[in-house]
């Protein structure tokens, strides 16, 4: 009840007696905060400015009827609560009905019954109330829902940014390995990005490719030094033993349900097959070999041409070009290689931004 008499309530009535008659009633009552006006011109800007919990409104008056007071109203607060009691003398069923339809929320007949007005003034007072506080908790309940979505957000984002890491450092270790640098797992995974963009990959899709190529040889951790290390020409026996780094990274890989790792493990086991058939691990040909595995290779065999190994020099890119377009059709996908010579300037871009030290 304490509540309910500090609610601020406007009175709009043309007749000093009426507002003078109802603010008396209403402080007898225990209500302090009352203003009254007999100019329902004012009407509007007083709503505005003293922001009533309540309206006592009468309809029969000169300038502005109490019609258009509450066409006023609605049109400020629009789907808020307007909290509007209409004072009237009339009786007319299509008055009250025509008052309930412009916004009233309920009526005082004069002359006025005191115990009346109290009563249908505080169970006005009352649904007002609570109407506002479901709106202060449902705007609590959404700051607070905003602030644990965004700490969704950034947990999300982090866990995403440290697995991408993770990735491109595993990838990074096994290229060390075989005595290759990280930039080289920079330029041909953003460069396999573009060749997924360019033959129609979604771009969503395309990320994932680039994300995932990093892992291309990360079998190569399972293979000896001896064999990954040896300054010369492997012999059959370890040819063999080399080639498994693919079915290798295919295990490392395996069992987990994201598509990064899933594409990742697709690339490990699949970029040393060719067109042809003639690859391995498995022998596949064509469209048999999953296209990310094609787009991969042609990256990774482009990217090598084109770089310095301790064992050659680097390829000028015309004849990296010359020598990819010789096997078109047996060691890569002929349709990519049309895709790499087409790209071959965003390809020069990437060359000279992740240039070896």
């Amino acid at each position: 009840m304490d509540s309910i008499q500090k609610s601020r309530i406007l009175v709009i009535d043309d007749k000093k007696q009426n507002v003078a008659l109802l603010e008396d009633l209403l402080m007898d009552a225990g209500y302090s905060n009352i203003v009254g006006s007999t100019d329902s011109r004012d009407a509007l800007d007083l709503y505005k400015g003293f922001e009533p919990d309540i309206v006592l409104l009468d309809l029969n008056m000169p300038y502005f009827d109490g019609f258009q007071v509450m066409k006023q109203l609605q049109e400020l607060e629009k789907d808020e609560y307007a909290p509007v009691l209409v004072l009237t003398a009339m009786k007319e069923e299509d008055v009250r009905l025509k008052a309930l339809g412009s916004g009233a929320k309920d009526f005082i007949s004069k002359p006025f019954n005191r115990t009346e007005v109290l009563l249908r003034i505080q169970n006005m007072l009352e649904v007002r109330l609570l109407n506002r506080k479901v709106k202060e908790q449902n705007k609590l309940l959404e700051n607070q829902n905003t602030i644990l979505e965004e700490k969704v957000r950034d947990r999300t984002l982090e866990l995403k940014e440290t697995r991408l890491e993770v990735i491109n450092r595993l990838g990074r270790a096994a290229e060390y390995r075989d005595n290759e640098t990280g930039l080289h797992i920079i330029r041909m995974s953003k460069m396999s990005k573009i060749l997924a963009l360019a033959s129609g990959i979604p771009d969503d899709e395309a990320d994932i490719i680039l994300h995932a190529s990093p892992m291309h040889d990360i079998g190569k951790i399972g293979i000896p030094d001896r064999i990954l290390l040896k300054p010369g020409k492997l012999n059959d026996e370890e040819w063999e033993i080399m080639k498994t780094h693919t079915t290798i990274g295919e295990k490392i890989l395996e069992g987990h349900p994201s598509q990064l790792l899933k594409t990742a493990r697709e690339i490990a086991v699949s970029h040393h097959e060719k067109w042809d058939g003639s690859g391995y691990p498995k022998g596949i040909e064509k469209d048999q070999i999953p296209v990310s595995g094609r787009i991969c290779a042609l990256a990774d065999v482009f990217d090598a041409l084109t770089s310095v190994r301790p064992y050659k020099a680097a390829w000028s890119v015309e004849d990296a070009v010359e020598e990819i377009r010789k096997g078109a059709g047996k060691s890569f996908d002929p349709d990519l290689v049309e895709i790499l010579i087409n790209e071959i300037p965003q390809m020069k871009q990437i060359k000279d931004q992740y240039r070896e030290p």
